[in-house]
């Protein structure tokens, strides 16, 4: 035994004192390597559709409906599946409804309880009795768990009954009732992927981060609209003024003042100062009517054009700090003709529907006023003192990463940048060039010092870089050639308004090319798949999420409202279980209200896209590999103990 085996083994004593604790934690975990893989659950592009992401969670994308079948059969009408499945979503509101009938709750707990037990158990089956009690309520572990384990048939019947009556009796069948739908909804679902793009369009995109902090097992890979607010949270002035564009673009503004605390009287005051008798007809804000005050559209839309003027002002000084990011394309601001209302683009000159820009002074077109700078400094101060949403920005870095090797999975947001003849494209970063997995890790890396860094020349790089993630050619999170977010507003002519995709969405369908991404980032073709999001697939017109033959799947079918008349669905979700990949497309969500009150559920269409010949186990997995090494050098602590080279603790 080496000097640094015994070292090592010596620590693992302390955990494992003796040749019974040992030989104990070697036969949980061996046995743990034969039980089935746990269902994992993969979403992208949730884009703040909190109710829908929320509905989707509870029912695992049909896995819930899909075990109640498959326990009651034709044991149950589909009413009754229906109200059970409700109840295992939404509890506590389903069981006010039932209470207000008026009905019998001593009769309706006993069968509620009853079909809940038997839905544990179905959904338990793959896990061990230790796992299974970590997902049950404290409170209530041991009455469900000798629930689900008591055959009600056996000689045990009136033990099993005497639980149930107790727990009626002493009035505490209604929160009883809540730990077995929660437990429920734990056990589907073993883990889950976030591909991205929590934030932006959608109404809640802080109701979603709450959500994903408490639970039980969840991974994100960022996207470009996460790296954004990522990149606000650091204090980058361009970050801040695009994501309170984004906000006030989409009617969402009370996001960052009712969800964040963001002190937003500023801008409003600075923006009915500058532009009061301006119409901002090219500053439209996109908004739900059935969520969105009205009355306070005028003033909105004023400050929609107020931080557009800033972000294109500050993207620019940024674009002009770093030659190296190529975005000279981008700088605008000093190509218009005022005098004229034209612009000149890529060979094109274009009207301009506006020109009335007061805060840009033609001569030095980037430069603050001096009103903007000190709105600035107030917005900067407001986003770094926000301390909920530095609580979000921490669980993204400590749970989130560029991209995610998991269980022969390669999971991504957008896109690896490629050429046009599929190599990897290359990116010069503080004169040091990167391409493929190395160009990942670097920029994973840039964003968390943009984070963590002390203030300072490194930290603003940093953060830049950020920006960078959100808009640049190379970015492997936007996948397009340019952002024309400047002549979206401003130029009618829709020719100028395209935004090239990067090769990547064109040879995502050439094996070659596949297999040379999965051999860069160490993995084998024939068993390996690409799992990514960030371009909504238009089902509507044929397209589908599945490409080069199943190796790589785009599974952003338009979840955000704003993409569904593009996409003709509201989403895909990716399931992957012992027995294989599955796919599951869903038609639009209406309301949770609707869902309780109705039993309206997501009509979700799913179709098998790998189905392995073998059924997975624990062993066949990324944990099961980290378990193969834990009982190795508990093996290795097992034969010091034996061999007397080290000495029990016990």
């Amino acid at each position: 035994m080496t000097r640094e085996d015994k070292k090592y083994l010596e620590a693992l004593s302390y955990r494992f004192p003796s040749i019974a604790k040992a030989s104990t934690e070697i036969i949980n975990l061996s046995s743990i390597l034969q039980l089935p893989k746990g269902t994992e659950h993969f979403m992208t592009d949730i884009h703040g559709e909190y109710e829908q992401f929320i509905h989707i969670l509870k029912n695992g994308s049909g896995t819930v409906r899909s075990k109640i079948d498959d326990v009651f059969g034709f044991e149950l009408s589909q009413q009754d599946k229906t109200d059970l499945a409700t109840l295992i979503y939404y509890p506590e509101e389903k069981m006010k409804l039932v209470k207000a009938t008026g009905i019998n709750m001593h009769d309706w707990f006993r069968t509620m309880l009853l079909r809940l037990i038997r839905m544990t158990r179905r959904a338990s089956m793959k896990y061990t009795r230790s796992k299974v009690r970590k997902s049950i309520d404290p409170e209530f572990a041991y009455i469900i768990e000798e629930l689900v384990a008591v055959n009600e048939s056996t000689a045990k019947e009136h033990y099993y009954e005497g639980i149930l009556e107790a727990i009626i009796r002493t009035g505490r069948a209604t929160e009883c009732v809540c730990a077995f739908a929660h437990t429920i909804q734990r056990l589907v679902v073993n883990h889950l992927h976030i591909l991205g793009d929590i934030y932006d369009r959608g109404p809640g995109p802080h109701i979603i981060m709450d959500t994903l902090m408490n639970y039980h097992s969840v991974d994100v890979q960022w996207g470009n609209h996460d790296v954004v607010w990522m990149g606000a949270a650091c204090g980058n002035l361009a970050c801040i003024a695009t994501v309170l564009r984004l906000s006030a673009r989409y009617g969402n503004l009370d996001i960052l003042e009712d969800g964040y605390g963001i002190n937003l009287i500023p801008l409003m005051r600075f923006a009915l100062d500058t532009y009061g008798d301006d119409d901002c007809a090219c500053f439209k804000v996109k908004y739900d009517p059935a969520t969105y005050d009205e009355t306070n559209l005028a003033t909105d839309t004023k400050m929609h054009k107020a931080v557009a003027i800033l972000q294109f002002k500050l993207e620019g000084q940024l674009i002009k700090r770093h030659p190296e990011f190529q975005l000279d394309d981008r700088l605008l601001l000093d190509k218009i003709d005022y005098e004229n209302k034209k612009i000149t683009l890529y060979g094109h000159t274009y009207d301009l529907e506006d020109v009335s820009l007061p805060t840009v002074d033609p001569k030095d077109p980037y430069k603050l006023s001096e009103a903007e700078e000190i709105l600035m400094e107030k917005l900067h101060t407001s986003f770094l003192s926000c301390a909920r949403l530095h609580s979000h920005i921490r669980f993204l870095l400590s749970k989130g990463s560029l991209y995610l090797i998991y269980d022969n999975n390669l999971l991504f947001h957008g896109s690896i940048p490629l050429n046009a003849d599929g190599s990897f494209r290359q990116v010069t970063l503080e004169g040091k060039t990167y391409r493929g997995k190395e160009l990942m890790d670097v920029l994973d890396n840039y964003v968390r010092r943009g984070y963590y860094l002390a203030p300072g020349p490194e930290k603003d790089y940093a953060t830049d870089v950020i920006y960078y993630l959100w808009t640049g050619a190379s970015s492997p999170l936007f996948g397009k050639e340019r952002m024309t977010t400047f002549e979206r507003y401003f130029i009618k002519d829709k020719k100028a308004h395209e935004e090239p995709k990067t090769p990547y969405y064109k040879l995502y369908n050439e094996e070659e090319v596949v297999d040379r991404i999965f051999e860069e980032f160490g993995l084998d073709p024939e068993t390996s798949h690409i799992v990514n999001g960030h371009v909504p697939v238009k089902q509507k017109k044929g397209e589908s999420p599945i490409k080069c033959g199943g190796k790589l799947l785009i599974i952003d079918g338009g979840f955000s409202r704003a993409y569904q008349s593009t996409t003709g669905i509201a989403g895909y979700t990716l399931i992957s279980n012992s027995y294989g990949l599955k796919l599951v497309y869903h038609e639009p969500f209406t309301s949770t209200e609707d869902a309780i009150r109705t039993g309206k559920d997501i009509h979700s269409e799913l179709f098998v896209v790998e189905q392995v010949n073998k059924r997975q186990l624990v062993s066949d997995t990324d944990t099961g590999r980290q378990l193969k090494e834990q009982i190795a050098d508990l093996e290795k602590l097992l034969a010091a103990y034996r061999s007397g080279e080290l000495r029990e603790r016990e």
